[in-house]
């Protein structure tokens, strides 16, 4: 009998040892990087700012960068007579497979649509199609194509803000979500809203501003962007710079100069806000967020291209559990790190801006 309880005591360990295993695998997530990641790329290419990252439904990573912030001696071997040996401006979009190779590479001005002239921000969305847009002055659209690159829809034009309460045109829009049929885009850098736009035909749903409001149009003065932290701003800041749905319905969207995430539901009902980093200045603390693969989306990470680091956060109270990543050129640091994205393994992805110019990935652990 003795014999007979030592060992039922000896399976009850084991059992709860096991889950101890399960309970710390919802302990905050931890990220290594990959240096060997992405594949070195075809043809002499080279990337210019990477300004938009998206995974689809197969874990392909797809990155949107703009071939036109190379400098003569990054793109030496398209110079007349050649500079040097290397490189050649890769085409703006591009898709990784899980292992870094490129699968298809495609992008720029065509017939029928009007290519950004600063690409900026790309989602591909549950039907495999690609949306993207761009934030210089004049880029007041968003653009939809199939993943070989074939166009389908542009929704705006061309031209400057005609306001935030405008429902024909966007201005800089940073950022596009799908869900549910419906386009959600951060708009962006120009405007001071999240607008909606059904995603088969293209049509006005609504809009909103900070906390659900009406959004009141504003003056964008010329120039940097001053310090902008204000916990109470009625109005978003420049940019409104990112929109992610969680799994449940709410939308998040990166208030970026005011240093705050702010939560709604699809209707734009204001729901909570989280603030980070709230003594940031300059281009700000809140550029791009990402929601973790778990069923409950128990955390989302953040990317801050003023510090810097991608951050960890639970999204039930938006306390900081982790960061990673710092100022610098190692593999692993940043230099304006502009976006981010997660697969379904829960491996994170980032871009840089600037003369960042990388992708990089973090493999969960």
């Amino acid at each position: 009998m003795s014999r007979f309880h030592n060992l039922l005591s000896a399976v009850i360990l084991i059992m709860g040892l096991a889950i101890g295993r399960g309970v710390s695998a919802a302990d905050p997530p931890q990220f290594q990087v990959d240096p060997f990641w992405p594949k070195a790329l075809p043809n002499n290419w080279i990337l210019g700012q990477v300004a938009g990252i998206a995974v689809d439904a197969q874990d392909h990573v797809w990155i949107i960068q703009r071939p036109r912030t190379l400098t003569d001696d990054e793109k030496g071997a398209t110079l007349n007579p050649p500079r040097s040996k290397c490189c050649v401006p890769a085409p703006p979009v591009i898709e990784f497979d899980g292992d870094g190779n490129v699968v298809h590479a495609w992008g720029g001005p065509g017939a029928g649509y009007d290519w950004p002239k600063n690409e900026h921000g790309i989602r591909v969305d549950p039907n495999g199609f690609v949306w993207l847009g761009g934030n210089a002055p004049d880029d007041g659209m968003i653009l939809k194509f199939t993943r070989e690159g074939k166009f389908v829809m542009q929704i705006g034009k061309p031209g400057p803000s005609k306001g935030d309460n405008d429902t024909t045109q966007l201005s800089q829009p940073a950022d596009i979500w799908i869900d549910q049929g419906e386009a959600y885009v951060a708009d962006g850098y120009g405007n001071h809203r999240v607008i909606v736009f059904d995603a088969e035909t293209g049509a006005y749903k609504r809009h909103w501003g900070a906390y659900g409001k009406r959004p009141v149009d504003e003056e964008v003065p010329p120039g940097p962007r001053p310090p902008a932290y204000n916990p109470s701003a009625a109005s978003f800041g420049n940019p409104v710079h990112c929109v992610k749905i969680a799994n449940d319905g709410l939308v998040y969207v990166c208030d970026r100069t005011n240093n705050r995430i702010q939560v709604f539901r699809r209707d734009g009902t204001f729901v909570k806000e989280f603030v980070q980093l709230k003594d940031t200045l300059g281009p700000g603390a809140v550029w791009d967020l990402y929601l973790l693969p778990d069923k409950a989306q128990t955390y989302f990470v953040t990317a801050d291209g003023s510090n810097n680091e991608v951050r960890v956060v639970r999204r039930e109270d938006g306390a900081v559990v982790g960061t990673f990543g710092r100022s610098g050129r190692n593999a692993g640091f940043f230099h304006w790190v502009h976006n981010i994205a997660v697969d379904s393994q829960g491996n994170v992805f980032t871009t840089e801006v600037d003369n960042g110019k990388r992708v990089q990935k973090f493999r969960s652990q």
